[in-house]
Formats: C-alpha cells, sequence, structure tokens
C-alpha cells in the first residue's frame, strides 16, 4: 500500500468559496462580527464530482492507495476575523472532510483544521480536537504556527501556550502536522517563502524548546521536505551543540518527521541522504501548490512516488517504511482502522 500523508482538498464545491466570501463580507461591515455558523448546502453527488475527476483520478494514474486528507491549507485563513468566524469556518471545513471520507473511504482518510485566530489562547483548539478526532474518527491534525498570516506575532510552538494541544494530541495518539496558511504579508508569497520558511521555523522553535522533554510520545510533521531544514543540517547540529542540548539525532528524531513534498529528484534524493529514512513519510500534496509538469522530466511536478521509486539512496525496505510503515506508525489511528479492514476483508 502507498499511503499519501499529505493531502487538502482543493477542488471543494463553489459553496463552500461563496461562505466565506460572505463571511468576509459580513466582517467588512463590523470586524467584531459573530454571526452564526448556518449552512453550506452541498449535495453527495457534488462532492462526488469535485473527488473523482481530481485527486482520486490522479491516485488511480499515479499508483497510490490512500490520501490522509485535510481542508484547503490556504484557505484556513486564521487571520480572517476572529475567533467565532475560525470557529464557524473551521467546524464546516471538517465536516466536509469528513463527508469526503464517508464517501470513499477506501481512499481517504480525515485530518482536521484547527480555529486558530491571531491573539486567542491556543486552548481554544481543544474541543474541536475532542470533536474530530474523539467522536468523528479523525487520525491528526494541522497546527498552524503562524495564525497572523505572515506577521509572525503569536508564541512560539515552544511556548507552554500550546501546551493544552499537544496535551490532547498525546491523549489521543495522534500526530500534528506544521501547516501555515495564507500570508497576508506582501513580504512572503504563500507557498513560495511563507510556507517554506514556516516549515524551517516551526522546526527550529521545537529543536530548542522543551516541548519533547514534557512530552516525549509527542510526534509532528514538518511538511513539504522540511523546508530548508535537510539542506541545513549541519547548521542545526552545530546550533544543538553550541547551546548544549546534545546531538541533534538525539533531540528531535524520535518526535519530528518529515513529507516528501519535494518536487524534484535532487531534492529527494537530498532529503533520502540526510533524513533516516523511518523519518520520512511519502506525501505529494497533489493539486496543490505546484500543478504543472516540469518540462525536464515531461511530469507533474507533484507526481512524487517517481522521485521514490528512481532514487538510488534508498532499497526496497526504506520504500516499504516510506510508502506504508512510517505512516501507520506516525498516524497510529490510521494503523488500527486499516488493520481492522484487512482482518474483516
Amino acid at each position: 500500500m502507498i499511503i499519501d500523508c499529505h493531502g487538502h482538498y482543493t477542488t471543494t464545491p463553489p459553496q463552500v468559496g461563496d461562505y466565506r466570501e460572505k463571511q468576509k463580507e459580513a466582517l467588512a461591515r463590523d470586524p467584531e462580527h459573530v454571526g452564526e455558523k448556518g449552512r453550506i448546502v452541498i449535495s453527495d453527488d457534488e462532492i462526488r464530482e469535485s473527488i473523482e475527476g481530481n485527486q482520486l483520478r490522479l491516485q488511480q494514474e499515479r499508483g497510490t492507495d490512500l490520501t490522509i486528507f485535510s481542508p484547503r491549507a490556504s484557505w484556513m485563513g486564521h487571520h480572517i476575523g476572529n475567533a467565532h468566524t475560525s470557529r464557524f469556518w473551521t467546524e464546516h471545513q471538517n465536516d466536509l472532510i469528513r463527508r469526503v471520507c464517508d464517501l470513499f473511504p477506501e481512499n481517504f482518510v480525515p485530518v482536521a483544521q484547527l480555529p486558530q485566530s491571531p491573539g486567542v489562547d491556543p486552548t481554544g483548539c481543544v474541543a474541536e480536537i475532542d470533536r474530530t478526532v474523539g467522536e468523528m474518527g479523525f487520525i491528526g491534525i494541522n497546527l498552524n504556527p503562524d495564525p497572523s498570516g505572515g506577521h509572525w506575532t503569536g508564541p512560539s510552538l515552544g511556548d507552554r501556550a500550546f501546551y493544552p494541544v499537544y496535551e490532547k494530541m498525546v491523549e489521543y495518539d495522534v500526530p500534528a502536522m506544521i501547516h501555515v496558511s495564507a500570508a497576508c504579508n506582501p513580504c512572503f508569497h504563500t507557498t513560495g517563502s511563507h510556507y517554506l520558511g514556516a516549515d524551517t521555523t516551526g522546526f527550529q522553535q521545537l529543536m530548542m524548546s522543551d516541548v519533547f522533554k514534557d512530552f516525549p510520545s509527542l510526534k509532528v510533521i514538518i511538511p513539504h521536505g522540511g523546508g530548508a531544514v535537510p539542506y541545513h543540517w549541519g547548521r542545526f547540529r552545530g546550533l544543538a551543540q553550541d547551546k548544549g542540548l546534545g546531538t541533534l539525532d538525539e533531540l528531535v528524531l524520535r518526535n519530528i518527521f518529515f513529507d516528501t513534498c519535494v518536487y524534484h529528484q535532487q531534492g529527494i534524493d537530498l532529503l533520502l541522504k540526510v533524513i533516516p529514512e523511518e523519518n520520512i513519510l511519502f506525501a505529494s500534496e497533489m493539486i496543490g501548490a505546484v500543478r504543472g509538469i516540469d518540462p525536464e522530466s515531461g511530469h507533474h511536478f507533484d507526481d512524487t512516488r517517481r522521485y521514490i521509486d528512481n532514487s538510488p539512496h534508498v532499497d526496497a525496505a526504506g520504500r516499504q517504511k516510506i510508502f506504508e510503515g512510517n505512516a501507520r506508525r506516525v498516524f497510529s489511528r490510521l494503523d488500527s482502522l486499516l488493520a481492522r479492514k484487512e482482518a474483516s476483508a
């Protein structure tokens, strides 16, 4: 089985965008607007149509089996509105992800967006973790290290403000993917710099904190191949050494994992040479940040399976870990779900 740990619902029916625009219009009139959650009316057939010709088609064409699926990252928009805005929007997004996974249970499993908001205590996210993981069967969460949208006005991931979220993650044994949303700061291109910078920043914040001492079983995924981290592994090793933190491997590799959303062969080869294969999860983020065809290869940039298949830096046993074994270990609830399916087959 080939498990893609990083997929987003980027092809939602237009009613979803319409709802968001109405939220923005209400906020333009009154930034403190509360309003109501309201409804987004979408039929099952509309969801099927949005998936079958897109993510499901690419799964079949590229030879992958299962996608760990979450709301569209750039639309999380935690910087928009207030805590009420974020809560209502987040609940709708997660409800929609659950519906996709119910309609395509063999192909998609759900990961939750959180209702973060600038200046709002992250403890407010705990209720949505209980709702999605505890009640709705989600297997992980996406955690935004910068709800301000590129201004970095909030606490570090190492701050105790995030500890209630980490406590809940440990309680349910679910991982968090560290994933920012759209940048509203014009200095940062959302997918070209903000995403990659946030990946690197999130790693650094956690590495230099006491989080993994306080939560030794916590599991965190740094997406997009870890941003600059693998390329600068020596820099981080040196920083850890200079600050007396111990060796970098011992400091982070029991808790931090990296995905393969790296869109060229040389980048994947570097990742495989630097990071232990036990810490790498296959991912593509297909129909995401980069959707075109690479003229040098003739294949889509985000067709990442072929990079793993073609790399000389991993053998068959390593590929099995990257394609399946590591995801089942990191997403322990997925492993239980798949084990039940296999037992009943």
